[in-house]
């Protein structure tokens, strides 16, 4: 593996040097640099250390592990690839995304998911391995999220306001979300046979990614929340 020393370095040298690296490469001495990798693909990057805000922006097929925090937007309109993250993230996490996949060990920070959108076979992915900050899964179009509150140190599972303006997509909360208060364009509901299946999916990749129990992860019920068709945001968006 190919090492490269961030320190002293602005995202621009980074990225040319990730641009230069083999296939498989860690980047050392991370601190708040912005827009790592952005718009990569086929490469398999390692970052040791705290990247800045959007962190893979645009990223188009390149897979990323960060061993510890990431700043704001990551996965910033991403197409395609996965970002792990070992650790928390700030807000606005997979703005606009389209494709590809982001798994965070810990907790997000307000507005994961916002924009998220899929078309045909492209259908992004991002699971939450603690809480998620207020507005969860803002005006998604498309694509699924998952929040398991497993480690939320005493916070809720989701903020306030969560799926805010929400026609498309889905979400998947552990748990049964009594506590929860969602818009009256959402359907919110305990997940059903096919629906618990999905979300077993998606569970058992966050799992291996990050050395879990799976069977602790699925003793718990899912509530799933999706756009309500026939009381849409009407003034808003064209009918689902």
């Amino acid at each position: 593996m190919q090492m490269i020393d961030a320190r002293g370095l602005d995202h621009k040298a980074i990225n040319q040097k990730l641009r230069e690296a083999s296939d498989v490469c860690a980047l050392q001495g991370c601190c708040g640099q912005r827009f790592i990798a952005a718009g990569m693909a086929d490469k398999a990057i390692t970052i040791e250390g705290v990247p800045g805000n959007a962190l893979g922006a645009y990223l188009n097929g390149a897979s990323i592990t960060v061993c510890g925090n990431a700043q704001d937007a990551v996965g910033d309109t991403m197409n395609a690839g996965e970002i792990v993250v070992h650790g928390s993230i700030g807000d606005a996490a997979g703005y606009a995304m389209r494709g590809g996949r982001i798994f965070i060990r810990d907790s997000a920070g307000y507005r994961a998911g916002i924009h998220m959108k899929a078309y045909k076979d492209k259908i992004p992915l991002m699971v939450i391995g603690g809480a998620a900050g207020s507005f969860l899964g803002e005006y998604q179009a498309g694509g699924v999220i998952v929040v398991l509150g497993l480690h939320t140190d005493g916070r809720p599972l989701v903020g306030n306001f969560p799926c805010t303006g929400m026609h498309g997509g889905k979400l998947f909360l552990r748990g049964s979300c009594e506590d929860i208060r969602f818009p009256g364009q959402v359907r919110v509901a305990p997940a059903g046979d096919e629906e618990r299946a999905e979300v077993e999916r998606y569970t058992a990749e966050f799992c291996k990614r990050f050395g879990l129990d799976e069977s602790r992860v699925l003793d718990a019920p899912f509530t799933v929340v999706t756009p309500d068709s026939k009381n849409p945001y009407k003034q808003m968006y064209v009918a689902n």
